[in-house]
Formats: structure tokens, C-alpha cells, sequence
């Protein structure tokens, strides 16, 4: 079966395109990317692209900060991924991962050079992790600061950071790591942003902790507060993770997902009451069932009246 993938300006098939191991986006993490659901109603037969727009502005913010100068637009690159959605013919939920990158072969790893290079795959993807909830540790490694490798920009290069919190916990026998900024105050996870829920109030650690500004972490600051639940940014110090009613990753891949344990140390009473009502709604919400938010909700093979 063919897979087709956007490159460059065109649906391809995937077997068309290669990337040159002397290219620096390789050799040097020069790129920055994103991670977009697209999720199947099976009631509706149709999918559904969550916030597909406000990923691609923050993939062309990305590309500003890092001189990728890709030349589309938001609209463009939207028409692209419902274009690519459809010849894939695709009947389940999907994850979207566009990067853009330096295809430069030459040596010096430098970001001003006119070799811009945009790809777009896709594939299949249900639950990242079969877990119901999930036991963490807080990192040796810190967080990159934003003034070292901008935490907001999604870049490639950065992720080394987080492979290697991942690994460090993993080895230890936890299921994801939290990491902490080099003052102390607790950031986000490899790839996740983090909610604390704590005296009927919900934390969250704000931009300036070096976070990635979450679209799902937007999303259910959002929620929250439709449900009457006040949301506050602050920055969270890595004891206040301890003692919370509740804890709770969110991101594109991870969805919402529940923390159980830090540290080995049981988080409130294991029934996550806060996060499970947050995550029916999260869930209503990306395959086009609450009429509040259906701006977030493209749908690819919407039906034409007759």
C-alpha cells in the first residue's frame, strides 16, 4: 500500500523522497516541527483536524525565530494536510507531523543559508501509551533555557533534552520524566505540559518557565474554566507536586493523561475525578461535539449537500 506524504509543494509517494545524510537538518537538528491529531468519528464517518491552524501558525512562528523562510501560508499548509488526509484515504484517528528544515549539505552548521525545506507525514495513531495513569520522576537534566535553544519553537535539535530525561527515568523503572528549570521551578515533561490541581484551583507553570505554550494545554485552560474551575499561571515549585489533589500531563500525542505517582509519592486519592472530567470534555470537543469550540474542528471529508 502506497503513503503518500507533502513535500515541498506537492502530495507525494513516500518512496519518492530522501533526505541526504550530509544534510544538516541531520547532522545538526536544524529544524523545528509539529505534532497534529486528526481524529475519526465513527458515528459521522468523518475526521476531524484539531486546531490544525493554530499549529501552523506556530510552525511558521518557529520557522521566523530559526530562519526557515518556507514560503506558504497558514491557509496553504492547511490545504496541503486535508489534501494529504484525503489521498491516504485515512478512516482512523492520525497524527500529522509536519517539519521544516535546513537541506543544506554544506559543513558549517549555520541557519543563513537559502535551503528551506517543508515535509508533511502522517500515520495512524490511537493512544500513545497504553497507561491509565502514570509514574514519574523529576529529572537530573534540566530544562533548555529559552535565551540557549527557544523551548516555544518546537526546534529538533532540542529534543536530545528530552530523550535523555527520558531515558534517565525510564532506566529507573517510571513511565515519564518532569523536568525542572535551572531555578528550581518545575517546567513541563519531555513532551507534555503539566496541570496541578489543588484546593478546587488549577496550576499550571507559565511561558516564562521555558515551556512550550501547549495548543492542548490552551485548550484545557479553556475547558477548565467552562467548568467553572479557576486556572492560574505561576510558577510551581517541585514540592507543590507532592502534595496536589491531582497532577496531569496534556499535549498533542499524550492527550490528557493522569499522574498517579512523583517521586514515588502517591498523588491525592487515585481517582482524578478533576482530570477524567476534563478529558470526557477534551475528547467531545476534538470530533466536532461541542458547538462552542467547532472552529477547532476541521473536518476532511465533509459531505456536499445536494
Amino acid at each position: 500500500m502506497s503513503s503518500y506524504v507533502y513535500y515541498q509543494g506537492q502530495v507525494v509517494d513516500e518512496k519518492e523522497v530522501s533526505i541526504s545524510i550530509r544534510c544538516k537538518a541531520f547532522n545538526y537538528g536544524l529544524g523545528c516541527f509539529e505534532g497534529i491529531r486528526a481524529y475519526w468519528d465513527d458515528e459521522e464517518k468523518e475526521l476531524y483536524v484539531f486546531r490544525m491552524r493554530e499549529h501552523y501558525e506556530r510552525l511558521l512562528n518557529s520557522c521566523k525565530s530559526l530562519y526557515i523562510n518556507i514560503p506558504y501560508t497558514v491557509d496553504e499548509l492547511c490545504e496541503a494536510t486535508i489534501e494529504l488526509l484525503k489521498k491516504n484515504n485515512f478512516k482512523t484517528t492520525v497524527y500529522i507531523r509536519p517539519v521544516a528544515f535546513k537541506g543544506s549539505q554544506a559543513l558549517y552548521p549555520s541557519l543563513y543559508d537559502d535551503d528551506n525545506r517543508i515535509l508533511i507525514y502522517c500515520q495512524p495513531l490511537g493512544k500513545l501509551v497504553e497507561k491509565d495513569d502514570f509514574k514519574v520522576k523529576v529529572t537530573s537534566w534540566r530544562r533548555i533555557e529559552d535565551n540557549a535553544i527557544p523551548a516555544r519553537t518546537k526546534p529538533t535539535g532540542g529534543y536530545l533534552n528530552s530523550a535523555l530525561a527520558s531515558l534517565e527515568v525510564l532506566q529507573d523503572g517510571y513511565d515519564e520524566a518532569i523536568f525542572l528549570t535551572e531555578a528550581g521551578n518545575v517546567c513541563e515533561g519531555p513532551g507534555e505540559n503539566i496541570f496541578v490541581y489543588k484546593n478546587s484551583k488549577l496550576l499550571t507553570p507559565p511561558a516564562n518557565d521555558n515551556i512550550l505554550e501547549g495548543i492542548t494545554r490552551d485548550t484545557v485552560i479553556k475547558l477548565a474554566r467552562d467548568m467553572g474551575i479557576e486556572v492560574e499561571e505561576r510558577s510551581i515549585a517541585r514540592s507543590e507536586l507532592y502534595s496536589a489533589d491531582e497532577l496531569f500531563f496534556c499535549g498533542t500525542a499524550m492527550e490528557v493523561a493522569p499522574i498517579s505517582y512523583v517521586d514515588k509519592r502517591k498523588i491525592g486519592d487515585g481517582e482524578f475525578k478533576v482530570c477524567k472530567a476534563i478529558k470526557k470534555a477534551f475528547f467531545g470537543l476534538a470530533t466536532g461535539k461541542n458547538d462552542k469550540y467547532s472552529e477547532f474542528c476541521t473536518p476532511v471529508y465533509e459531505k456536499v449537500e445536494v
